[in-house]
């Protein structure tokens, strides 16, 4: 039950944010716009950190010798993100400009394709958290496993908001808009459940893969949300935003 409860807390949370659009109005104002993605970006850098990276230099060991898998994966993950940012059509909602290869894919299709991005390595954490904790990993409890995934939700509910209210402007009805929104969420737990079916009961690679989904998410900060947070005139907004990510995120791993 707690497993379950850990894959669908995170997309909870996004069909929360994607409910936004049934209240507020067709545009997100840059201001705000900016202070939900500087608090998503710092719930995320402090996932990172005391969720994925701690664990996994904590079961690697001392020496370089033994933390090599960490250093690999963390490498790794930030080129998979590389990777699938270069080859898969894809465009920001703050943006005009579609990204990666040249596409007929609808200007809607693309933002949530963008989200998509955002979500497989936040799906992936999850899963490779929960993974530990079913293989009874010493470094990783239940209680930290429910902790990242609350972090998640709560960072995706302002993702939720800016994916379905734009949705909205562009002419979908605020139904489909919240649908669209919502469904983009899905990815997160089906990239979770493939990282457990992947890892098995094989926690020797556990380092690695929890390594690899950090350096994954942090690309995704680094690359789009921390740029987009500091856009227009309110760039401070965005920097007190990642502040109170941070600070949330950091009390949920300490009491939790």
């Amino acid at each position: 039950m707690e497993i379950l409860i850990g894959l669908t807390i995170p997309f909870l949370g996004t069909t929360l944010g994607a409910a936004m659009v049934l209240l507020l109005r067709d545009k997100i104002s840059q201001r705000t716009n900016n202070a939900m993605l500087g608090f998503a970006s710092g719930i995320m850098v402090a996932a990172t950190f005391w969720s994925l990276l701690q664990p996994a230099l904590e079961q690697a060991g001392e020496g370089f010798a033994e933390c090599w898998p960490v250093f690999a994966g963390f490498i790794a993950g930030m080129v998979f993100l590389l990777l699938l940012d270069t080859f898969i059509p894809h465009q920001h909602t703050d943006s005009n400009a579609p990204e990666g290869p040249k596409s007929s894919l609808s200007r809607s299709t693309k933002m949530i394709l963008a989200v998509a991005l955002h979500n497989i390595p936040e799906g992936m954490a999850v899963g490779v958290v929960l993974a530990g904790v079913m293989n009874g990993d010493a470094n990783l409890t239940i209680a930290g496993s429910l902790a990242l995934s609350v972090g998640m939700a709560i960072q995706n509910i302002p993702e939720g908001a800016i994916i379905s209210v734009p949705l909205r402007s562009e002419g979908k009805s605020k139904g489909k808009a919240f649908l669209m929104g919502a469904l983009s969420g899905l990815v997160e737990p089906v990239a979770a459940i493939a990282t457990i079916l992947f890892l098995g009961d094989n926690t020797a690679s556990m380092p690695l893969l929890l390594a690899f989904a950090a350096g994954a998410m942090l690309y995704v900060v680094v690359e789009e949300l921390i740029p987009s947070s500091q856009q227009g005139k309110h760039s401070n907004i965005g920097t007190i935003g990642f502040a109170a990510g941070f600070t949330i995120m950091m009390l949920l791993d300490t009491i939790l």
